[in-house]
C-alpha cells in the first residue's frame, strides 16, 4: 500500500471562550459571512428546480419516488413541484429574494400555491405583486 502525505499551512483564529476556528491557506480571515439565511421559499424553489432536473434526466421516475427519497408524502412533493409552474420572471424573483436576518420569512409555500395554480402569467404577476405589497 503506497502513503501519501499531503502538506499545508494551517492558521487557527481564536474567537470568544477560547474557541479556535481553523482557516484555509490564502483565505482572507475578514471576508463577510453573508448575514441571515435564505428564506425558505426560495430552498424549496431550488428544490423543485432540482428535483425537475432529475425526472428530466431518468435519475427518478416521478414524485411517489422523490417522495420514497424525501420521507415526505406525495402531495407535499407535488406543493413544491407546483412552484415550477410560476412565471419564470417570478421564480427568479423568488431565487433572488433578500436574506431573512430575523424573525418569519416574508412569504410561505402555502401563500403562492395559488399563485402557481393560476394558468394565465399575467395574471400571476399581478397576484405576486400584490402579495409582495401586503
Amino acid at each position: 500500500m503506497k502513503s501519501i502525505t499531503l502538506e499545508a499551512d494551517i492558521h487557527f483564529q481564536r474567537r470568544g471562550r477560547g474557541a479556535r476556528r481553523v482557516m484555509e491557506t490564502g483565505s482572507d480571515p475578514n471576508d463577510e459571512i453573508p448575514v441571515g439565511r435564505l428564506p425558505r421559499i426560495t430552498r424549496l424553489m431550488a428544490l423543485a428546480i432540482r428535483f425537475d432536473e432529475l425526472i428530466q434526466n431518468g435519475d427518478v421516475t416521478d414524485y411517489a419516488e422523490l417522495a420514497r427519497l424525501g420521507h415526505v408524502s406525495r402531495a407535499r412533493v407535488t406543493q413544491i413541484m407546483n412552484l415550477l409552474m410560476l412565471a419564470s420572471d417570478i421564480q427568479e424573483e423568488i431565487l433572488h429574494l433578500p436574506r431573512v436576518t430575523g424573525g418569519r420569512d416574508p412569504l410561505h409555500l402555502r401563500q403562492l400555491q395559488s399563485v402557481a395554480l393560476v394558468p394565465d402569467w399575467r395574471k400571476q404577476r399581478k397576484l405576486w405583486t400584490s402579495l409582495l405589497n401586503d
